[in-house]
C-alpha cells in the first residue's frame, strides 16, 4: 500500500533538515517563540491553527500568544517561573504555552487525568507559581489548591472558559482579561538558550506518581525537526490532524512543533472521537495526522462511512500500530504511508520507520544498543568483564541509547527517578545508556520491532510470556475488539498465569474463542482466565492499555463484577466463588 514520494520531496525536506541543525546545537539561541515570530513576519495571512470552526493565521496566533505573554507578565511571571496548564485541548492552551515561551518561562503541562495526590505532586514537582485550568477541570482545581503551600487560590488560580461553558461565579476568570492585555509594548529582555526548559511533561506510565520530565528548547525543537522534516514531510498548504491531548509528546512535538518547524498547520481537537475522526479530517482538509496506541483498532471497529475515504491524507505519524492492523487500516482508509516511530518522552533517542515497514518501528541507529537481559524483571546480563552483551538478529532484549553532549539526557526533575534511568559500563568503561525500559526484538538488517515494556512480560511454565505478542495473537479471533493481556497469581504455583480481559462484539461466541486459543496459541500462551469487559477497556489518555488495576483485582469474583472464565479442558466455564475458592486453596488447576 506503502506509494513512495516524489525524489524532489525527499531531497527539499533533506535540504530543510540540514537547514534546521544549527538550531539544534547545544549553544545555539533560538526557542519555539522564535520560530512563531518567525512565521508571523514571513507569512502572516498563512494558516497555523484549525478548531472547530475557527481558524487563525500565523499573524493572529502569534498576536494572541503576545496578550498572553502580556497578561502572564502583567501577573508577575517572567524568565525561569513555570506555570502549570490543566485544560482540554483548545487554542488557548497553545496560546498559552507560546506567550510563556516568548517570556523565557516554562509550561508544565498536567495530565487532565490525574486528581488529588497525583495532582498536588505533579503541582509540587515542578514549583509551578500559578495553574491556568480550564473551566471543565475547575473542581480537580478547587481540590487541591489549597493543599499547595507557596499557592495561593485567590490569587494563582486561574479559569479560562469556551464559548459553550458558564460563567464561574468567585473565580478568577482571565478570558477578557487575556483580550485587552497590552500585546504592544516590549514584553521581556530575555534572550532565549537552547539550555531554558520550554515545558514539563509527565511520565506515569499506567501506574505511580506523575514523573515530571525535563523538556528543554533544544529537546522540543530536535523532536519537532525529525518528525516534522523526515516524518511528516510537511511544509506551508499542509495540515497535521491532532486528537490526541496537547499535555502529551506526541501531540505537542509530533503535532504542533512539526507545524511550528515547517510552517504547516495544526488542526485540533478537545478529546479524540473514533466516529468524528474522518469528518474532522475532512472538514480540515488534513494531509497528515497522528496515532498513537489503540487509536487505528477504535477507527476499525467503527461503521464504515464515506468521510474514510473522501480526504487527501498521504502519511500518518505515529508509535503503537500493531502489525495485525497496519496493512488492513491502510487498505480501508486509503491512507499511502505510515510512518511508525519508537521514542520516550525524557528519552535521549528515537527509531523511526520511514519506509512504512508493517510491524516495525525502525532500524537500529548508531549509539543504541540492544543487550539481553531477564524479560521479566529488566535485570540487564553481564559478562565476565563486567560488560553488557548485545544481542542477535531474531533475540528480544532491553533497549538502550548512549549519552553524549549531542544526545543529553536531562532526565526529571526527581534527580533519584533519573539516576534510576542511567546505566553505566555497558560496553566499555565509564561510558553511559538511557535505559528504555522496553524490549525490543532484533531482526536482519537491523531492523527492530517493539516487543513488550518490561514488567509486563512474565512467566508461565517455565516460558517468557509477552502480553504485546498475546494481545495482537488474540485480536485475530472473532468478535474480539479488544484484548489486554496480563499475568495474575494462583496461590501455590509459580510464576503467572496468562489473563485477557477482553472488549467483545455482540456476535462473540465463548465456544468459538476456545477453539482459536487452542488451535493458534502454543500451551504456555494460552490464557488460562478471562475477563469479558461490560464496559469500555481501561486505557491511559493516548491510549496505552492499563494493566495494574486489572492485575491487582485479579480473577476474585467478589472483586470483578464483569464475567468471569477458566479454561478447564479447553473449555472456558464459568469461573464463580465456589471454583475460586477450589482454585485458590490448590484443588484445580487450569489448563
Amino acid at each position: 500500500m506503502n506509494r513512495p514520494e516524489s525524489h524532489g520531496s525527499g531531497i527539499r525536506h533533506a535540504v530543510g533538515l540540514i537547514r534546521d541543525l544549527p538550531k539544534l546545537l547545544p549553544r545555539a539561541r533560538t526557542s519555539p517563540a522564535r520560530l512563531m515570530q518567525k512565521w508571523a513576519r514571513q507569512a502572516p495571512e498563512r494558516l497555523a491553527l484549525r478548531y472547530r470552526e475557527q481558524a487563525f493565521t500565523w499573524g493572529e496566533f502569534y498576536e494572541r500568544a503576545r496578550h498572553y505573554a502580556a497578561w502572564f507578565s502583567r501577573e508577575g511571571v517572567g524568565a525561569g517561573d513555570v506555570v502549570a496548564l490543566l485544560m482540554d485541548n483548545r487554542p488557548d492552551y497553545l496560546f498559552a504555552v507560546m506567550g510563556l515561551s516568548e517570556l523565557g518561562a516554562a509550561s508544565s503541562l498536567i495530565n487532565t487525568n490525574v486528581r488529588g495526590r497525583a495532582l498536588v505532586h505533579a503541582l509540587r514537582a515542578c514549583h509551578a507559581r500559578k495553574l491556568l485550568a480550564g473551566g471543565e477541570h475547575l473542581d480537580a482545581a478547587q481540590e487541591v489548591a489549597a493543599e499547595l503551600d507557596h499557592f495561593s487560590p485567590e490569587k494563582d488560580l486561574y479559569l479560562q472558559l469556551e464559548d459553550d461553558q458558564g460563567p464561574s461565579a468567585g473565580y478568577h476568570v482571565i478570558n477578557d482579561e487575556v483580550r485587552r492585555a497590552d500585546a504592544v509594548a516590549p514584553l521581556s529582555t530575555h534572550s532565549p538558550r537552547n539550555e531554558d526548559i520550554f515545558s514539563f511533561i509527565y511520565t506515569s506510565g499506567t501506574t505511580g506518581l506523575p514523573k515530571a520530565a525535563i523538556i528543554r528548547n533544544q529537546r522540543m525543537l530536535g523532536a519537532s525537526v525529525l518528525c516534522g522534516r523526515l516524518m511528516h514531510r510537511c511544509g506551508p498548504g499542509d495540515l497535521i490532524y491532532a486528537p490526541l491531548p496537547l499535555y502529551h509528546s506526541s501531540a505537542m512535538f509530533l503535532g504542533w512543533g512539526a507545524a511550528l518547524v515547517t510552517g504547516a498547520a495544526l488542526g485540533l481537537r478537545r478529546k479524540f472521537s473514533a466516529s468524528e475522526f474522518w469528518d474532522d479530517v475532512c472538514r480540515f482538509d488534513a494531509s497528515s495526522f497522528l496515532y498513537i496506541g489503540e487509536l487505528c483498532r477504535y477507527l476499525l471497529n467503527t461503521p464504515s462511512k464515506p468521510a474514510e475515504r473522501a480526504h487527501r491524507v498521504r502519511v500518518c505519524v505515529g508509535n503503537g500500530m500493531r502489525p495485525d492492523i497496519w496493512e488492513r487500516f491502510q487498505e480501508r482508509f486509503g491512507i499511502p504511508i505510515v510512518r511508525e516511530f519508537y521514542g520516550a518522552t525524557e528519552g535521549n533517542t528515537a527509531v523511526m520507520n520511514l519506509q512504512g515497514r508493517p510491524g516495525m518501528i525502525g532500524r537500529l541507529r548508531r549509539g543504541q544498543v540492544i543487550v539481553r537481559c531477564d524479560p521479566a524483571s529488566g535485570e540487564i546480563e553481564r559478562n565476565a568483564e563486567g560488560r553488557c552483551e548485545a544481542v542477535r538478529a531474531g533475540e528480544v532484549g532491553l533497549l538502550l541509547a548512549r549519552i553524549s553532549a549531542v544526545l543529553s539526557f536531562d532526565g526529571y526533575v526527581d534527580k533519584e527517578a533519573t539516576q534510576k534511568k542511567i546505566v553505566g559500563d555497558v560496553l566499555k568503561r565509564g561510558d553511559r545508556y538511557f535505559n528504555t525500559g522496553d524490549l525490543i526484538q532484533l531482526h536482519d538488517d537491523r531492523w527492530l520491532s517493539f516487543a513488550d515494556r518490561v514488567g509486563d512480560t512474565f512467566r508461565w511454565k517455565g516460558e517468557n510470556v509477552s502480553t504485546t505478542e498475546v494481545a495482537e495473537l488474540l485480536s485475530d479471533a472473532g468478535e474480539v475488539l479488544e484484548a489486554n493481556v496480563y499475568g495474575v497469581e494462583i496461590p501455590g504455583m509459580e510464576g503467572r498465569a496468562g489473563m485477557a480481559a477482553l472488549r467483545v462484539g455482540i456476535d462473540f461466541e465463548l465456544e468459538r474463542f476456545a477453539e482459536f486459543v487452542g488451535r493458534e496459541l502454543p500451551k504456555y500462551q494460552r490464557p488460562l482466565l478471562l475477563r469479558i469487559l461490560q464496559g469500555e477497556m481501561r486505557v491511559t489518555a493516548t491510549f496505552k492499555h492499563m494493566k495494574v488495576d486489572y492485575r491487582t483485582q485479579g480473577f476474585d469474583p467478589e472483586k470483578v463484577t464483569d464475567p468471569l472464565y477458566v479454561l478447564q479442558d479447553g473449555r472456558y466455564v464459568l469461573l464463580d466463588a465456589d471454583l475460586f475458592a477450589r482454585i485458590t486453596r490448590g484443588e484445580i488447576m487450569p489448563g
